[in-house]
């Protein structure tokens, strides 16, 4: 597993709390409400390891391939528990009841946050890297949250090994809402934005 230097930690995490601000920024203009979003912590993980850090609990994933200059980049998974997934599309709909199915209006509206948060966090590393990256249109898939992603991983054959975990928390209005920003990088391009990583901090030590 690649071990993080205390500095490179630091600058995932700030690449983080970066990518937040712009999505809560955007979130609020959306919700025309007050959203504020922050990264407490940032981890790598082993991918063999998800199950311990994504349950089975039936959530709602927003899933995007990488694009852009880091070619077959890998992908970008917005998760958030189906109760989490529901409130915030409540909010954003001007609905109350939170014990309900999932609708067609909530798919798109979730796809549409999900967009948000992506594109946010990328733009976000793009800007700190000096890259282009974009996310692909998005795919949105309700089921079991680890049995979703590897699923996903089985499908696609992408070499993954490790998983970056920006845990998140969304406060909009009077709920607290939880969720998780994965980013499932290629093995390459997790060397490569480490690689772009070590240069930006030596350049301004």
């Amino acid at each position: 597993m690649t071990a993080l230097t205390p500095a490179q930690l630091d600058a995932l995490s700030e690449l983080g709390n970066i990518g937040a601000s712009h999505a809560a920024t955007s979130l609020s203009q959306m919700l025309m409400g007050q959203i504020e979003m922050t990264v407490p912590s940032v981890e790598i993980v082993d991918l063999a390891d998800i199950y311990k850090h994504v349950t089975d609990e039936v959530s709602a994933l927003a899933i995007f391939e990488m694009q852009g200059e880091i070619e077959k980049g890998g992908y970008v998974i917005f998760l958030m528990p189906l109760h989490s997934a529901i409130r915030m599309t409540n909010t954003m709909l001007g609905m109350t009841d939170e014990d309900r199915e999932i609708n067609e209006m909530d798919e798109s509206a979730l796809n549409e946050i999900g967009n948000i948060m992506v594109s946010a966090f990328l733009d976000a590393t793009a800007e700190l890297l000096g890259i282009v990256m974009l996310p692909s249109p998005p795919v949105l898939v309700v089921d079991m949250g680890h049995a979703a992603i590897q699923q996903l991983l089985v499908e696609v054959a992408c070499d993954v090994n490790e998983v970056v975990f920006f845990h998140t928390k969304l406060v909009c209005d009077q709920y607290a809402i939880n969720g998780d920003l994965l980013m499932l990088p290629e093995i390459n391009t997790l060397s490569q934005i480490l690689e772009m990583m070590d240069k930006l901090l030596n350049a301004h030590c």
